[in-house]
Protein backbone atom coordinates (compact mmCIF):
# COMPACT_ATOMS: atom_id res chain seq x y z
CA UNK A 1 0.00 0.00 0.00
CA UNK A 2 1.18 3.58 -1.01
CA UNK A 3 0.64 6.51 1.31
CA UNK A 4 -1.20 8.25 -1.54
CA UNK A 5 -4.03 5.56 -1.56
CA UNK A 6 -6.06 7.03 1.52
CA UNK A 7 -5.04 10.89 0.13
CA UNK A 8 -6.32 12.53 -2.89
CA UNK A 9 -4.20 13.36 -5.56
CA UNK A 10 -5.50 17.45 -5.52
CA UNK A 11 -6.04 18.26 -1.99
CA UNK A 12 -8.85 20.87 -3.06
CA UNK A 13 -11.11 17.57 -3.95
CA UNK A 14 -11.62 17.69 -0.05
CA UNK A 15 -12.38 21.44 0.56
CA UNK A 16 -13.87 22.12 -3.49
CA UNK A 17 -17.66 20.94 -2.22
CA UNK A 18 -19.37 17.91 -1.13
CA UNK A 19 -19.59 15.12 -3.68
CA UNK A 20 -22.32 12.82 -1.66
CA UNK A 21 -24.78 12.11 -4.74
CA UNK A 22 -22.19 12.58 -7.45
CA UNK A 23 -21.92 10.34 -10.13
CA UNK A 24 -19.19 7.79 -9.68
CA UNK A 25 -17.20 6.81 -13.34
CA UNK A 26 -14.60 3.76 -14.05
CA UNK A 27 -12.54 4.14 -16.77
CA UNK A 28 -15.07 2.18 -18.73
CA UNK A 29 -18.84 3.51 -17.17
CA UNK A 30 -20.61 4.46 -14.47
CA UNK A 31 -20.55 2.76 -11.37
CA UNK A 32 -23.06 4.34 -8.81
CA UNK A 33 -23.18 6.82 -6.73
CA UNK A 34 -21.40 8.34 -4.18
CA UNK A 35 -23.20 7.75 -0.60
CA UNK A 36 -20.52 8.80 2.08
CA UNK A 37 -17.34 10.55 1.72
CA UNK A 38 -14.32 10.95 5.10
CA UNK A 39 -11.74 13.50 3.88
CA UNK A 40 -9.84 12.53 7.61
CA UNK A 41 -6.03 13.03 6.85
CA UNK A 42 -4.43 10.16 5.69
CA UNK A 43 -7.70 8.12 5.06
CA UNK A 44 -9.51 10.13 3.08
CA UNK A 45 -12.44 7.94 0.91
CA UNK A 46 -15.52 7.65 -0.53
CA UNK A 47 -18.64 5.11 -0.31
CA UNK A 48 -19.99 4.02 -3.74
CA UNK A 49 -23.63 2.95 -3.57
CA UNK A 50 -23.36 0.64 -6.80
CA UNK A 51 -27.50 0.17 -6.75
CA UNK A 52 -28.52 -3.18 -8.85
CA UNK A 53 -24.94 -3.09 -10.82
CA UNK A 54 -23.38 -5.09 -7.85
CA UNK A 55 -26.82 -6.73 -6.11
CA UNK A 56 -26.71 -3.14 -3.68
CA UNK A 57 -23.49 -3.59 -2.61
CA UNK A 58 -21.05 -0.56 -1.52
CA UNK A 59 -17.64 -0.02 -2.30
CA UNK A 60 -15.25 1.63 -0.22
CA UNK A 61 -12.78 3.42 -2.56
CA UNK A 62 -9.82 5.35 -1.04
CA UNK A 63 -9.05 8.74 -2.28
CA UNK A 64 -6.29 8.48 -3.99
CA UNK A 65 -7.86 6.15 -6.53
CA UNK A 66 -10.26 9.27 -7.70
CA UNK A 67 -8.56 10.89 -10.51
CA UNK A 68 -11.24 13.99 -11.10
CA UNK A 69 -14.02 16.01 -9.95
CA UNK A 70 -16.24 17.26 -11.79
CA UNK A 71 -18.46 19.84 -10.11
CA UNK A 72 -20.12 21.16 -12.68
CA UNK A 73 -21.43 17.43 -13.93
CA UNK A 74 -21.20 16.06 -10.65
CA UNK A 75 -19.29 13.47 -11.63
CA UNK A 76 -16.44 11.60 -9.86
CA UNK A 77 -13.61 10.01 -11.71
CA UNK A 78 -11.54 6.79 -10.60
CA UNK A 79 -8.47 4.94 -12.32
CA UNK A 80 -10.52 1.73 -12.16
CA UNK A 81 -12.55 -0.37 -14.29
CA UNK A 82 -16.18 -1.36 -13.49
CA UNK A 83 -14.27 -5.32 -13.06
CA UNK A 84 -12.07 -3.76 -10.73
CA UNK A 85 -14.31 -2.04 -8.37
CA UNK A 86 -16.78 -5.68 -8.31
CA UNK A 87 -13.82 -7.21 -7.92
CA UNK A 88 -12.58 -4.72 -4.56
CA UNK A 89 -13.21 -6.05 -0.85
CA UNK A 90 -17.48 -5.21 0.58
CA UNK A 91 -17.94 -2.57 2.54
CA UNK A 92 -19.15 -2.28 5.71
CA UNK A 93 -19.41 0.42 7.79
CA UNK A 94 -19.81 -1.33 11.43
CA UNK A 95 -16.22 -3.18 10.33
CA UNK A 96 -14.35 0.04 9.67
CA UNK A 97 -11.53 -1.18 11.78
CA UNK A 98 -7.72 -1.36 10.87
CA UNK A 99 -7.89 -4.63 9.09
CA UNK A 100 -10.88 -3.33 6.97
CA UNK A 101 -8.37 -0.70 6.19
CA UNK A 102 -5.24 -2.43 5.36
CA UNK A 103 -7.48 -5.10 3.19
CA UNK A 104 -8.75 -1.95 0.98
CA UNK A 105 -5.83 -0.07 1.15
CA UNK A 106 -3.84 -3.16 -0.36
CA UNK A 107 -6.27 -4.14 -3.06
CA UNK A 108 -6.74 -0.37 -4.27
CA UNK A 109 -2.74 0.10 -4.31
CA UNK A 110 -1.95 -3.11 -5.99
CA UNK A 111 -5.44 -2.10 -8.46
CA UNK A 112 -4.77 1.80 -8.57
CA UNK A 113 -2.13 4.10 -10.60
CA UNK A 114 -0.97 6.36 -8.94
Amino acid sequence: MTENTWNYRDSQWSTGGDVVGYDVEATDGSIGKIDKKNDEASLSYVVVDTGFWIFGKKRLVPAGAITNVDHDNDKVYVQMTKEQIKSAPDFDSDQLDDASRTSHGDYYGEHSKY
